[in-house]
């Protein structure tokens, strides 16, 4: 029914955009080239199709690796880009997909899709074209405000028209948890609401926060149950987006702590620690693989986030617990029992087929065998990952935090200054990766934080249109990019995602 219902809610917002053929619009008039991302290859030929006909057209497709390599004409793709890749052919009559994998289809009829949004009339005209990224993503923090099950679903139709891939669930912080994890109800029950909405009404006034149970009147929050994740699963699944959860560990954790009080150290003046899971109790061990277990039973996804940034470590310096582990295992200092930890959670998602991704903040102590870095404070972080064999996720924050505000006379402007030229002017291929070491750079994300973003429509508005640059960049190849075009191209997706009822930023025009 969800799924009916959205198509339906698109198919209508198309309907009402696209115009008679030959009827132009007050938009500058848009070429197939008017695509976000851009594609690798597009020749365009005489003649053209009407919009509202052309995802009607008969379509002539053909799944074979085959067709697809004798299209690429001796170009070299990887595995992954293979799948992903696909030549189609637009003419008055038909269009023609060849493509080695269903994922190729589904990007081509994207495209398609795109296309026929974008003008009363579409060029006939031929496209080759394939990812320069495996790793495209956003992220949501569904901790700090809790948007729900309908506003996913929305991002996720438009991650899958951008050709997005991976959307990076963060599910759980200080400020409430929001999965249903069975074994342990309290932390839905009792932290996954708040006495007040405004993140920072509850972070700074309630002096680190308090929680108050379900069912409580006005209480603030939600969570997802494990229905909820499984249609959201099968949603995005349909559109070839893998779904990461991250349950964080060991900072980040208030939330966790306030509803077992029993998993933070303690502390010589006979408190607890505030925010911190204490990493030397074994029980703390036993919480986190019951919750992770109940984890990598809903999602399929290969790799599972842990977190891993801004832990206090003070309290460890002084808890008991920590200083006998740190004894029993030779660690030198707090470094690296954050290390220890991250290593143990490791070899238990391995024993489970998983991976592990953390920020960059897991390089220190030493990093997991296998872990995937997210590089988030700058880029330094993936580039020393990437010196030790490591894989790596490029999310600088200068460049893909997309809660920086994008005009000083915005709806509660904070942070940077993160125009949508910024966000467009990165790249992930940054200097010093050698073409050796290329292959560890997996990709990109934009990520939206939600301390100051409370209300939907608020959280659109940051995400669109930057996400559209975070689309390209994934996906375009370096020397296709170009600022004047995108531009342009963005203005115009910008319109058509408004007409679909999307909120859009739109900067503001100076005054003279």
């Amino acid at each position: 029914m969800i799924l009916k219902k959205i198509t339906l809610i698109t198919a209508c917002a198309c309907t009402l955009l696209l115009t008679a053929c030959g009827v132009k619009d007050s938009l500058p008039q848009p070429e197939p080239a008017d695509l976000i991302p851009a594609p690798v290859e597009l020749t365009v030929r005489s003649g053209s199709v009407c919009s509202h006909k052309l995802e009607t057209l008969p379509q002539k497709v053909i799944i074979s690796e085959k067709a697809l390599l004798n299209r690429l004409n001796g170009k070299t793709l990887t595995d992954w880009q293979l799948k992903s890749a696909y030549w189609m052919e637009i003419g008055k009559r038909k269009v023609k997909i060849e493509a080695a994998d269903e994922q190729g289809v589904f990007y081509a009829r994207q495209s398609l899709r795109m296309m026929a949004a974008l003008d009363s009339a579409v060029s006939c005209c031929t496209i080759l074209d394939w990812p320069r990224f495996q790793y495209r993503g956003v992220m949501l923090d569904e901790s700090r405000h809790y948007q729900g099950k309908e506003f996913l679903l929305k991002q996720l139709e438009m991650m899958a028209l951008l050709k997005l891939n991976r959307f990076h669930f963060h599910l759980v912080d200080n400020p409430g948890w929001r999965m249903q994890i069975d074994a342990y109800p309290h932390l839905t029950q009792l932290t996954a609401w708040r006495p007040v909405a405004y993140f920072w009404d509850w972070e700074v006034n309630a002096i680190g926060g308090d929680f108050v149970e379900e069912g409580t009147p006005n209480a603030y929050g939600g969570y997802y149950t494990k229905k909820d994740i499984a249609e959201i699963l099968a949603f995005a699944h349909e559109r070839h987006i893998e779904v990461i959860p991250e349950i964080e560990m060991p900072g980040h954790n208030y939330e966790t702590r306030a509803a077992y009080p029993e998993l933070a150290c303690s502390l010589p003046d006979g408190g607890p620690s505030k925010r911190e899971l204490c990493p030397g109790k074994e029980s703390t061990y036993k919480f986190l693989e019951n919750v992770l277990i109940e984890v990598f039973d809903v999602f399929p996804s290969q790799y599972i986030h842990i977190g891993g940034d801004e832990a206090g470590k003070k309290s460890w310096e002084t808890c008991p617990d920590c200083q006998a582990r740190m004894k029993s295992e030779g660690l030198k200092n707090v470094e690296e029992l954050q290390s220890y930890m991250i290593r143990r959670m490791e070899s238990f998602a391995h024993k489970h087929g998983k991976r592990i991704i953390g920020w960059d903040e897991i390089l220190e102590g030493g990093l997991a065998p296998d872990a995937t870095v997210m590089s988030w404070r700058g880029t330094e972080g993936g580039l020393k990952a990437i010196s030790q064999g490591h894989d790596v996720i490029f999310t600088p924050s200068h460049f893909c935090y997309l809660d920086f505000h994008q005009d000083s006379t915005q709806y509660r402007p904070v942070g940077r200054h993160l125009p949508l030229e910024k966000v467009y002017s990165f790249d992930p291929m940054v200097e010093g990766i050698s073409k050796a070491d290329a292959h560890h750079v997996l990709g990109i994300q934009g990520n939206l934080w939600t301390e100051w973003v409370m209300e939907p429509w608020h959280a659109e508005m940051m995400l669109y249109p930057r996400v559209f640059a975070i689309a390209e960049t994934g996906w375009t190849p370096a020397e296709k990019k170009d600022w004047p075009t995108f531009e342009r191209r963005a203005s115009i997706l910008s319109k058509v995602a408004h007409d679909w009822g999307y909120n859009v930023f739109v900067k503001p025009i100076p005054h003279k």
